[in-house]
């Protein structure tokens, strides 16, 4: 690759940013000499490393995509012309040079900047982005409805998507409809052989082995270029003139290229950090009519070495030392994560039970699949960044006799809510839906809070939903789910670490549909669901120091939800209040108000949750603290209504 001079540069903590300080939007950026440019990215990765050391987020993406970042501001008219981000993890240079630099330390945090782009934080935003494989269709509408508008110029819309981001279905929607939608838009793969774990699929295999030469795409675009001059060829005829061109390439190249039998042209591969070139090429490439897709080969964490030789780990390492490389962690004991008593507790089902086999969408190491993928590769299965097929994929394993868990992310399982219906529940079928990253997750923010799983899924017909207060009713109910022959079962629990040292139970069946009292009282009753319950507990033993006896019940599951502790807390006659880490629409405290008034039990309630609206980032404490879901906010609630 380009630029390796870079590495030693931007590893200097001292190293000045002459260029760099002078730039403070993209119109500043294309002032600078092409010859510049090299070193403008060398200064971006020094900024980044110096930054992303004390201030964590995604790293190593954002070190792969410097030139991509600097070469699109330096060729296109930002922000008339459109640049949209897939995903978001790659964008830290292009906040950087979009104004931001100045506040860069305060990424991720709460009142700061988002960790992803976010068209409410600045223009050159232009959507949403946090979430895999829609940057194509959002850009395919922009530039569609540039020319529905007449805008003049034409505005230049380009989608940049990662090689993982690519393998997901609404990335191939997207690019079906661009091959037959009128539109010039620009496509830019950027392919480092990475997601956060390694990519999987036939797809990225493809990616790795694809090669088009410069010279002959150059040949192709001045020859259709003449023809045109000539009045031999036409832009109407263009499409069957792309598809006998395409035919003719593969049969003698004996290769047939994916995006070309699309109908979209294709460019590369190029060296995505060769700076100059890739200028080059984007200005020969920008005007040309029609889709189009240019890919470059990156290397994920360019620029640092300990990020180079292990990108998964430097995805988002956390603190580190810039100099040495060594990411700092707390050597105090504490309690294992969440995600990792799954993955351990996974591999015990799997010895235990030969129909067990574990799911993951491109997420085995985030969700500890990789624990059962370490011990039964052949029943462990990653199927790439493609949730809906992962829960229909699941469901026909489970026609047929295995015991498949499932486990996506809260946020991202979103994707297969229609899968979760038409595919598992109709039929009744025992899948597992094992939900990680549930509620608020801090600081990734608003696209990765996981608040909507109990909303969405409770109105679905058979669907059982638990979620454990601590790591031994997680392992416990893990062992239920397994041994339940009654439809989907459903399990969110949180990121982050539990509470217990000694969190290794010997695991037991739960009674379906069953909570568990932790405390009583008759001043007032707090339900609640999940981990959320240690807040809960914080302010029961608040308001006991100040005399109030109140009660808490852990409801364990919201459907079938317990109904002997509801009544049981109704017969109090005394304040209720339900405490849960999701949206209050839809959820726990919606299903209390419901059966109370189903059973003509008028008591008054207050409903404690997520609010009405997006919550931005910042640490779980200071959320909690934002929506009122923390002991002091829970206590005030039950002293300010008694």
């Amino acid at each position: 690759m380009a630029n390796d001079t870079e590495v030693t540069y931007a590893n200097r903590a001292d190293a000045p940013t002459p260029l760099l300080d002078r730039i403070s939007l993209p119109a500043d950026l294309r002032s600078l000499s092409v010859d510049e440019l090299p070193q403008l990215c060398g200064e971006l990765r020094h900024f980044l490393i110096h930054n992303l050391a004390d201030n964590p987020g995604h790293f190593a993406s954002s070190m792969g995509s410097v030139e991509l970042t600097v070469a699109l501001h330096y060729v296109f008219d930002t922000p008339y012309d459109r640049i949209v981000w897939d995903v978001g993890h790659q964008a830290y240079a292009h906040k950087i040079l979009t104004g931001r630099r100045e506040r860069f330390a305060e990424n991720r945090r709460l009142d700061g900047l988002s960790g992803f782009p976010n068209p409410a934080e600045s223009p050159y935003d232009t959507f949403v982005a946090g979430h895999a494989s829609n940057s194509i269709s959002a850009a395919l509408g922009m530039a569609v409805a540039s020319e529905l508008k007449q805008d003049e110029p034409r505005r230049k819309v380009v989608a940049v998507i990662g090689d993982a981001s690519i393998s997901g279905g609404l990335a191939f929607e997207g690019l079906n409809n661009a091959a037959n939608t009128p539109n010039d838009l620009l496509i830019i793969l950027n392919d480092n052989d990475m997601s956060i774990d390694r990519n999987v699929g036939s797809l990225n295999s493809y990616l790795a082995h694809i090669t088009t030469s410069p010279a002959y795409n150059a040949f192709r675009y001045k020859t259709y270029k003449a023809l045109r001059r000539m009045h031999l060829v036409s832009e109407r005829r263009r499409g069957s003139i792309l598809r006998f061109n395409n035919s003719l390439k593969a049969l003698i190249t004996k290769q047939q290229n994916i995006f070309e039998g699309l109908n979209i042209r294709y460019f590369g591969p190029f060296d995505g950090h060769d700076i100059k070139r890739i200028v080059r090429v984007l200005n020969d490439i920008k005007n040309i009519k029609g889709p189009k897709l240019l890919h470059l080969r990156t290397v994920k964490g360019k620029g640092y070495a300990p990020a180079e030789a292990d990108p998964s780990t430097w995805h988002a390492p956390g603190r580190f030392n810039p100099l040495t490389g060594e990411i700092r962690k707390n050597s105090s004991p504490h309690p294992p994560k969440y995600q990792e008593v799954f993955g351990k507790t996974l591999v015990e089902l799997a010895r235990a039970d030969k129909r067990v086999v574990g799911i993951t969408a491109a997420m085995p190491s985030g969700t500890s699949v990789s624990e059962l993928q370490a011990v039964y590769p052949e029943r462990t299965f990653d199927v790439g960044i493609s949730e809906g097929h992962a829960v229909t994929f699941a469901g026909g394993l489970a026609k047929d006799g295995m015991r498949p868990f499932v486990a996506i992310y809260s946020s991202f399982l979103q994707r297969a809510y229609d899968q979760i219906i038409h595919d598992v529940a109709i039929a009744s079928l025992p899948v597992v839906l094992c939900i990680d990253r549930a509620g608020l997750v801090g600081e990734d923010g608003v696209t990765h809070h996981g608040v909507f799983d109990m909303s969405y899924l409770s109105p679905i017909p058979g669907m059982t939903i638990a979620s454990p207060a601590d790591e031994m009713t997680l392992r416990n109910l893990m062992y239920t789910a397994l041994n339940n022959n009654d439809g989907p079962f459903a399990i969110r629990y949180p990121r982050g670490e539990g509470h217990n040292l000694q969190w290794h139970n010997e695991m037991e069946p739960l009674p379906i549909g069953r909570g568990r009292v932790l405390a009583e009282g008759d001043a007032a009753v707090i339900l609640t669901i999940g981990p959320i319950a240690s807040e809960a507990a914080k302010a029961v033993e608040t308001l006991a120091s100040r005399g109030i006896g109140v009660a808490h019940y852990d409801m364990i599951f919201l459907k079938p939800i317990d109904t002997e502790l509801l009544r049981k807390a109704a017969e109090k006659n005394c304040l209720i209040v339900t405490v849960e880490d999701g949206t209050v629409n839809g959820g726990l405290g919606s299903s209390v108000r419901q059966w109370l008034d189903d059973n003509g039990m008028n008591r008054p309630i207050v409903n404690i949750g997520v609010p009405d609206r997006f919550v931005a980032q910042g640490t779980p404490a200071q959320l909690y603290r934002q929506c009122g879901m923390d002991a002091d906010s829970i206590s005030d609630v039950i002293i300010n209504n008694l």
